[in-house]
């Protein structure tokens, strides 16, 4: 007989799955595979090589770790995997070990996207953890977010001014040499897939020889294209957009499950990957920040934090839904991961070129779509925004980690040309700016002696590289709260667009 203690996890909290059917408990045998991470601990040398700063977590976590697989062990849980670099051990058992384990019950779910397993409540956690457990997840499965892309519809396509991809970096003068040849990109992708032809057709349109695209799989997620109505669009998006600016670069598809624990596994598998070493990270998937919970966030957050230093940048759309991160709750929200303070939040615009120009650059806002941004009521205000004039979140009056760091481009309607599944069409939203940047970054990575890693701090220190957007707010139609563009830092649009040849020699001098 064991004297085990257990206490309530509260970040673990969990609310009925919203508009999803519970069907049934699950049966006693049914296999479960989770991720418990160990919480980040202050690193001593901030200068260590990638390489170095990697190999310095396997005697920094191992104690953490020994009690997590202990613990595992103890209740007769299968340990599959300790990974230190990542801060993870993988475990599996049957649903009954796990009712026993955490002191939940596990139910399967119908909801929009089909079959999933969840729990309602706050799981239990023996005491011996409380010091260093970080989060488990994998027990609930309900989606964890969307990909940030936005299509027009067929019958409107005729009036849209869409661009080749290379077109739309060609606008923002971003340099075509270098290539990117050396460097690797991460794409992380909840879904979908993509096929080699549609890559080939879409790079001859662009006159471009076609990157070398590889799929990687996390979580038991796979490369599955299906039509083009689905997340292949975002993938198709990500992975044309990234290589139509950096078309020397690898680029690494780490597709995963749309699940807590496979967001959190993807962003720390890419960034622990001696493999293909990406030293840039493209997401373009997110929800808003109250749809996680607190143990998700936190995870997902400090994975991002992990990669950032260990030298990689990583770029993240903002989200299409203006103001609200599209809920209804009378509030304003924004879209997290693209909140956290270590990754570069990627706005967006609308343009209007003449004679292969842009002309005219204002926020996007198409009265129901439109750029996300604002202020994080989650994250505090970063170093490096203290010395911008930020804004007060508009609904609740406080203060928080401003978003969006940068833009450009998002509009479907002066968007950009890809070709998914066989079709070619127009598509926005501001996962097209999230690889465009990362793209851009995997270019002065080339040109450096080092990769630019954490770049937030450094873009924040200077303005040159910036023109600021002036014109136009992310506020919804029929609401009246949100931000407004104007001179300096914005909520929209956040430090402006790039002018490609100052950014880059700032960058890289």
């Amino acid at each position: 007989m064991n004297n085990w203690v257990y206490e309530p996890f509260p970040e673990s909290m969990h609310g009925e799955p919203a508009e999803a059917r519970r069907l049934s408990r699950l049966e006693d045998h049914e296999n479960i595979q989770i991720s418990l991470y160990v919480k980040r601990r202050p690193v001593n040398n901030i200068l260590l090589s990638r390489e170095k700063m990697l190999a310095s977590r396997e005697t920094l976590y191992r104690s953490d770790l020994d009690i997590v697989s202990t613990f595992a062990q103890d209740h007769g849980l299968k340990v599959l995997e300790v990974d230190a670099r990542r801060r993870r051990v993988r475990i599996s058992g049957t649903a009954a070990q796990m009712r026993t384990a955490f002191k939940v019950d596990l139910y399967w779910y119908q909801g929009n996207a089909g079959k999933f397993r969840a729990y309602v409540g706050v799981l239990q956690v023996r005491s011996d953890l409380k010091n260093v457990l970080e989060s488990v997840l994998g027990l609930d499965e309900r989606v964890i977010a969307h990909p940030r892309l936005r299509r027009i519809d067929r019958s409107s396509a005729t009036t849209s001014s869409a661009y080749l991809p290379n077109q739309i970096a060609g606008f923002y003068g971003i340099p075509v040499h270098p290539t990117g040849a050396g460097e690797c990109i991460g794409i992380i992708e909840l879904g979908g897939g993509f096929h080699q032809s549609d890559i080939r057709t879409e790079f001859a349109a662009m006159g471009l020889i076609p990157p070398n695209v590889l799929a990687v799989s996390v979580d038991g997620g796979e490369n599955s294209p299906t039509t083009p109505d689905s997340a292949d669009a975002e993938v198709g998006l990500d992975v044309q957009v990234a290589g139509a600016v950096a078309p020397g670069a690898l680029i690494v598809v780490y597709f995963t499950q749309n699940t807590d624990a496979g967001f959190a596994d993807a962003v720390s598998y890419a960034a622990t990957d001696s493999s293909h070493n990406p030293s840039v990270m493209s997401i373009s998937w997110g929800s808003p920040e109250s749809e996680y919970s607190a143990q998700a966030r936190n995870s997902l957050n400090s994975a991002l934090h992990d990669a950032a230093e260990a030298g990689v940048t990583i770029t993240v759309a903002a989200g299409d839904n203006l103001s609200t991160d599209g809920l209804n709750d009378g509030a304003v929200h924004v879209d997290f991961p693209a909140s956290s303070p270590y990754v570069v939040a990627c706005g967006g615009t609308s343009i209007t070129v003449s004679s292969g120009r842009i002309s005219q650059e204002v926020v996007w806002n198409n009265g129901t779509s439109g750029t996300g941004g604002g202020i994080s009521g989650i994250f505090p205000v970063p170093s490096y925004q203290s010395q911008v004039k930020l804004p007060v979140n508009v609904g609740s009056g406080s203060s928080g980690r401003g978003m969006p760091d940068v833009a450009a481009d998002a509009n479907p309607f002066s968007g950009y040309q890809v070709t998914v599944d066989g079709e070619t069409f127009p598509v926005g939203g501001t996962s097209a700016v999230a690889p465009l940047w990362a793209g851009f970054f995997a270019l002065v990575n080339n040109a450096r002696d080092n990769a630019l890693g954490y770049a937030n701090p450094i873009l924040y220190s200077q303005t040159k590289g910036f023109r600021e957007v002036l014109r136009g707010n992310n506020i919804p139609a029929n609401f009246n709260l949100g931000y407004r563009a104007g001179p300096g830092w914005n909520a929209c649009c956040g430090l402006g667009v790039m002018i490609g040849p100052d950014l880059f020699k700032f960058l890289t001098q």
